[in-house]
């Protein structure tokens, strides 16, 4: 949805948001990473492409391998005031722990094992990250943010003149901030060199 300007003749930044649904399975996995490249691309942001796939690849493996029965999950990519926001949202209550290999003493499995370092890695590519658990104890969202270069007008954002088949997700409306709570952790990663 893009804002109406104000009555000052400043235009407000464009807000866009889409979602897909789906299993977590990983045939399905590489599927969402599909969409989100070409959603992205839609959206004209190219050089978000590929820290955005590997945040997402990751947040969902994460709910591959611990969500347990229930990898119904949900993707949402929102773009807002020069930010993307990336959220993976399922039904296992419980937040995820941050592994820290290198801070494992040297003999420790933690530190050779070829896996649990996924939110490393998100924490890594992004401008920030977080998780909250919702409220009535039915799952929770973890989401990370990556700067985007500010749209100039309404026209890079507008359709292509002619869309590829099956075209991109659906913008559901506008971006709401992922919610801070007592079950919720937000962290910032360093910037990216």
């Amino acid at each position: 949805m893009i804002s109406p300007p104000s009555s000052t003749g400043t235009q407000a930044p464009p807000h866009r948001r889409c979602a897909v649904e789906f299993h977590a399975l990983p045939s399905r996995i590489g599927q969402v990473r599909r969409i989100v490249v070409a959603q992205l691309r839609y959206w004209r942001l190219g050089p978000l492409i590929d820290a955005a796939v590997l945040g997402v690849t990751e947040l969902l493996a994460n709910v591959h391998r611990y969500a347990g029965a229930d990898k119904h999950c949900r993707v949402e990519l929102a773009l807002s005031w020069g930010r993307l926001t990336v959220s993976v949202h399922d039904h296992d209550p419980r937040l995820p722990s941050v592994r820290s290999p290198a801070n494992a003493p040297v003999t420790s499995p933690e530190r050779t094992a070829a896996g649990g370092r996924g939110l490393a890695l998100v924490a890594a590519v992004s401008a920030s990250w977080g998780m909250r658990a919702r409220r009535d104890g039915s799952g929770k969202t973890v989401w990370f943010a990556l700067p985007a270069a500010p749209v100039a007008s309404a026209a890079r954002l507008a359709p292509p003149a002619a869309p590829e088949a099956g075209g991109p997700m659906r913008a559901v409306g506008p971006v709401v901030e992922p919610e801070a709570g007592p079950a919720s952790a937000r962290t910032s990663a360093p910037p990216l060199p």
